[in-house]
């Protein structure tokens, strides 16, 4: 979304005549300004869905901002009300921050909901890369274990660990060994998923001293088997407290410990307590519901799970639908159960369909799209390969009415074709690449290839009956 939205800037500011400077704090890099580049500038347009870092540096300037999918959507609309504010004496300013460098409280616009909503997509992208990287390491451990033994069954992990050593392997074969070693390593970047995940929701609302507290809540909500859903409240619950003790007017003696001590130790006991002993055993119980929920859906509602999962992924394209089914997916991958392993499958699978889609889309009928959205589709296949859904954002945000439903249906179908033939994945991100991985793969292809072409040719059909009827009018 990140660098989509500072292209359709870019761009836009292009075409209005106007000089444009942008600083992308996306997860696969970050373009920084420069602070005469910020001095120069008549205004600031901050298209963003998680909290900006550094805000302090924007301080004084007069600004506009909305979510990053409105800097995709609406790039000329940004620029003229940033524009505005700049000429209004009465405008929005950036606030300043504290000497500390984190925002102030205030310094974040926004309705709560708002603010709360960025906060848990904050958390989330920091805890995708420990669910990718644990998740991958302890596939690969499954795959040394079958290459040593292809009929195993259930390795005891503890028990060849406990047996053998890099340097005294004794009976145990070294890729076994291998094989357990890597599932013990990935197990770890997946036991800190719901730790990470509580971690930076809380940073997400009240900066730095809200991360001690959200890891202290959301290993509790570990510990008390409250999966991600405690994970989530836990993170929220530490970052409002934190975000409250750092609003209180207090003595500068006082207040200059409230970062490192004060505030993380109030926040950790208070969230820590209400973690351990009122939230986490009903949001256990919620947790185990729908695991078992799951287990029973395995077998003859399989179709009927695979749809709505697909479903999910293929509606918004990386936004809250689409991460509560990869959340729904990840919670329990670490248990290594087949039926988890078919989920995340499914989910793999069908966020795999829109991007795709589009670009088989301009493939098929390259002279219904314009340039931009051609050159969209050639970057779309790559992005589709990779499990990165939100390649298909440009298309979504130009013609939601055709592509959106296109896409649901299709990755509908994909997931029912993927959990039906039981398609498994240990992994939990990768896309095409971690098809060695999976179980069944001649069926993953094919899942994806029927999402993708269903997609492509319905979303082809109402685009074009879409230009015949213009061109009537």
């Amino acid at each position: 979304h990140t660098y989509m939205a500072a292209d359709a800037l870019k761009y836009a500011a292009e075409e209005l005549g106007y000089d444009l400077k942008v600083e992308t704090q996306g997860s696969s890099g970050n373009e920084k300004l420069t602070q005469a580049d910020i001095d120069a500038a008549e205004a600031v347009i901050f298209a963003v869905s998680v909290n900006v870092r550094e805000r302090n540096r924007f301080a004084g300037k007069p600004f506009v901002e909305s979510a990053v999918k409105r800097g995709i959507d609406e790039p000329k609309e940004m620029i003229a009300e940033a524009l505005a504010e700049a000429e209004n004496p009465n405008g929005a300013r950036v606030v300043a921050a504290t000497s500390s460098g984190e925002d102030s409280p205030g310094a974040t616009e926004g309705a709560w909901g708002s603010r709360i909503y960025k906060a848990v997509m904050t958390g989330i992208s920091y805890m995708i890369p420990f669910v990718a990287a644990g998740g991958i390491l302890v596939a690969l451990g499954f795959v040394f274990e079958a290459i040593t033994m292809p009929n195993l069954g259930d390795v005891n992990t503890k028990a060849i660990l406990d047996s053998a050593t890099l340097f005294n392997l004794g009976d145990v074969h070294w890729t076994l060994y291998l094989g357990a070693v890597l599932q013990t390593i990935g197990g770890f970047g997946l036991s800190l998923m719901v730790p990470a995940l509580a971690a930076y929701i809380a940073y997400g609302l009240a900066q730095r001293p809200g991360i001690a507290p959200g890891f202290i809540a959301g290993s509790v909500a570990l510990a008390v088997n409250a999966g991600f859903l405690g994970g989530i409240v836990g993170g929220i619950l530490a970052g409002l407290i934190a975000y409250a003790l750092g609003t209180l007017k207090l003595p500068r003696w006082l207040g200059s410990m409230m970062p490192v001590v004060i505030t993380p130790l109030v926040t950790s006991l208070v969230a820590g307590l209400a973690m351990y002993l009122l939230l986490g055993a009903p949001l256990a119980w919620v947790m185990t519901t729908l695991q078992d929920w799951l287990t029973s859906m395995s077998g003859g509602s399989a179709l009927l799970l695979g749809l709505i999962l697909g479903a999910m992924m293929a509606s918004d394209l990386g936004g809250p639908i689409n991460k509560a089914a990869y959340l729904f997916a990840t919670a329990g991958l670490s248990s290594g159960a087949t039926v988890n392993q078919e989920i995340m499958a499914a989910v793999i699978i069908s966020g795999m369909v829109p991007p795709l889609a589009m670009a088989l889309a301009t493939t098929l009928r390259p002279k219904l799209f314009n340039e931009n959205e051609r050159e969209n589709g050639k970057a779309a296949w790559l992005l589709g390969a990779s499990f990165i859904s939100e390649g298909a954002i440009p298309f979504a945000s130009a013609d939601p009415a055709r592509v959106i439903p296109s896409t649901i249906v299709g990755g509908a179908i994909a997931g029912a074709i993927s959990m039906g033939a039981h398609v498994a994945s240990p992994a939990p991100h990768g896309g095409i690449w971690i098809i060695g991985l999976a179980q069944n793969p001649l069926m993953f292809l094919v899942a994806v290839a029927a999402g993708t072409i269903v997609s492509a040719l319905l979303y082809v059909v109402l685009k074009s009956l879409g230009a015949r009827s213009k061109a009537s009018v």
